[in-house]
């Protein structure tokens, strides 16, 4: 165990270093808004009685984490207590035994699309939050950047829009956020972020080859907004307008993929919890993405837009 310990702190010593020297270096400009909010949560003494901490927030490029994490305190690099885990693709990052060594020291919980919310990682998330730990989620579940975001004519002001005009629509969260915060045992401190600029520093699709790949743009400018946290009593009245089901088990067994029709009726009332909060934070992480970059969410203004649905790479 102590190894394990001195491991993970090994690699998230590294690496938030590294992304820190990045940000310093790499950038044209880096703004950091917001952050005390985070900081504040990192602090609480209600961790300490189990109640955890969720950041939830828009994915725009595959820099968003780590180097996010770059704006950090050189004492969160210092203490796992005060680092965030999150959830990664395997196909994407445990795609060899070298690479899953080092994301699962990273706290990173290895995730499988299309396996649903009833999954070993999901599972994990829950149990960390119960020790009053910080888990990071992105809500889309995938890198989605701005020119992929659906336009719609605006008709309730979002913004600084006016009526009629464009304004971006950020893709549906998928509601295993929300599982992850009605089944903790204490609702979690849930704080917003918005990140902007990240795709401009590594832009989809990405050039085909080596290296091209896998480099990055240097000099962007970015910007990490920490919203602050959302009111615990609306997220509770969200729960108590769906109403409280059944006792049921915190999940089935891993890696299982279950049908809708074969799931018992007092599992499909907590669904229904699942997608009712995961619709509340979805639309904090919007507002908050519409006060930092506007109505289109960061999509560059043109003459030539117009309205059109979500486009999937």
């Amino acid at each position: 165990m102590i190894v394990q310990r001195l491991l993970s702190s090994s690699v998230i010593g590294v690496v938030g270093l590294a992304c820190k020297a990045f940000l310093n270096i790499g950038f044209k400009q880096v703004a950091v808004s917001g952050i005390h909010n985070l900081l504040n949560a990192l602090d609480d003494s209600e961790r300490k009685k189990g109640r955890g901490i969720v950041t939830v927030s828009n994915h725009i490029s595959t820099l968003d984490d780590p180097v996010t994490w770059g704006t950090l305190p050189f004492r969160c690099f210092t203490n796992l207590h005060d680092m965030r885990w999150t959830l990664g693709a395997s196909d994407i990052v445990f795609t060899n035994p070298v690479f899953s060594a080092f994301f699962r020291k990273g706290q990173v919980l290895e995730t499988f699309r299309g396996n649903g919310v009833y999954q070993e990682s999901v599972d994990t998330a829950i149990k960390k939050l119960n020790e009053g730990l910080w888990v990071h989620l992105f809500g889309e579940g995938k890198v989605n950047q701005p020119y992929q975001y659906q336009l719609l004519q605006d008709t309730d002001n979002h913004g600084c829009a006016h009526d009629g005009e464009l304004v971006a629509k950020l893709p549906r969260f998928k509601w295993g956020v929300g599982r992850i915060l009605a089944d903790s045992d204490r609702l979690p401190v849930v704080i917003p972020m918005w990140l902007s600029g990240f795709e401009n520093v590594m832009p989809e699709p990405r050039p085909a080859g080596f290296p091209a790949k896998f480099l990055p743009r240097f000099r962007q400018s970015i910007r990490v907004c920490f919203g602050e946290k959302l009111d615990e009593n609306e997220l509770k009245r969200v729960l108590m307008a769906v109403g409280t089901p059944s006792p049921v088990p915190i999940s089935y067994p891993t890696n299982t993929i279950i049908k809708r029709d074969s799931i018992p009726e007092n599992v499909i009332e907590r669904q229904r919890q699942w997608e009712a909060v995961t619709a509340l934070v979805h639309q904090s992480v919007e507002n908050l993405g519409y006060s930092v970059s506007g109505p289109l969410l960061g999509l560059p203004h043109s003459p030539f837009l117009m309205a059109k649905p979500y486009t999937s790479r």
